[in-house]
């Protein structure tokens, strides 16, 4: 395996009694996908906003680049070049794709201070959010208004959003959901080419997408790591057979 860019050591959160992530530890790796799959409540969403700092957690640490964000705030870890998606789609409806994408070359490059004006004159922010159109597959949707777009078009347009911060790690939360099987195929697409330069951590129920795109998957329940390995690893696992997957979704 490649040499980790983020890992995870022991992480837990607790709400009040409850263990939502509990001692849980994982590796994400440049140049790859790591799948994080499970039954509902099994703490894949908690495990993404504790990654990307939406959440404090109770003990454990994460290690990014070497050094401990665990407990550092949102922005902050956005700005370390972790980036994330969310399983409902956090768009701005009324923007063209484009006013959306350099919104979050902004944020990146902290020049939100009276955008309007500035913003167009900016060529850093609008260079780096075309960059992030064309990775995504949406150049040519540009001037389309958020709000005409496909499901699976706002989708892409998220996680354009997301690569206009310029990240190293991606934390991609459900971006199949609600798709069709064309809409699937492209986005499964894109994150496998996504996953050529950054280490992507995919939370999915679509199992066929799962197994297609990644090289690594940790199987959760109840807020602990039930297996983790390859995906020819987890197919023969028994116990994750008999947990969630069943034996003919791994056949």
């Amino acid at each position: 395996m490649p040499e980790p860019v983020l890992s995870v050591e022991g992480l837990s959160k607790h709400f009040g009694g409850l263990a939502a992530v509990s001692e849980l530890s994982l590796d994400l790796a440049m140049g790859e996908v790591h799948a994080v799959i499970g039954p509902n409540g099994a703490g894949k969403t908690t495990l993404i906003n504790l990654l990307s700092g939406d959440l404090m957690p109770s003990d454990g640490r994460v290690r990014y680049q070497g050094r401990d964000i665990a407990g550092l705030s949102a922005d902050r870890i956005a700005r370390l070049g972790i980036g994330r998606s969310y399983q409902k789609t956090n768009i701005f409806l009324d923007f063209t794709v484009f006013e959306n994408c350099r919104l979050a070359a902004q944020a990146r490059l902290g020049r939100l201070g009276g955008f309007v004006r500035p913003a167009r004159r900016d060529g850093a922010v609008n260079e780096r959010a075309r960059q992030a159109l064309a990775l995504a597959g949406l150049e040519g949707r540009a001037d389309a208004v958020a709000a005409a777009l496909s499901h699976g078009e706002q989708r892409q347009l998220e996680i354009a959003m997301t690569l206009a911060t310029s990240p190293r790690v991606l934390l991609l939360d459900e971006p199949l959901a609600g798709m069709g099987a064309e809409e699937a195929e492209r986005m499964v697409a894109l994150i496998r080419t996504l996953a050529i330069d950054h280490a992507v951590l995919l939370v999915e129920h679509d199992m066929d997408a799962v197994f297609s795109v990644a090289a690594r998957l940790t199987v959760m329940v109840n807020g602990r790591v039930l297996e983790s390995g390859t995906p020819a690893d987890v197919r023969r696992s028994k116990a994750v057979q008999e947990a969630y997957l069943g034996e003919e979704a791994l056949s």
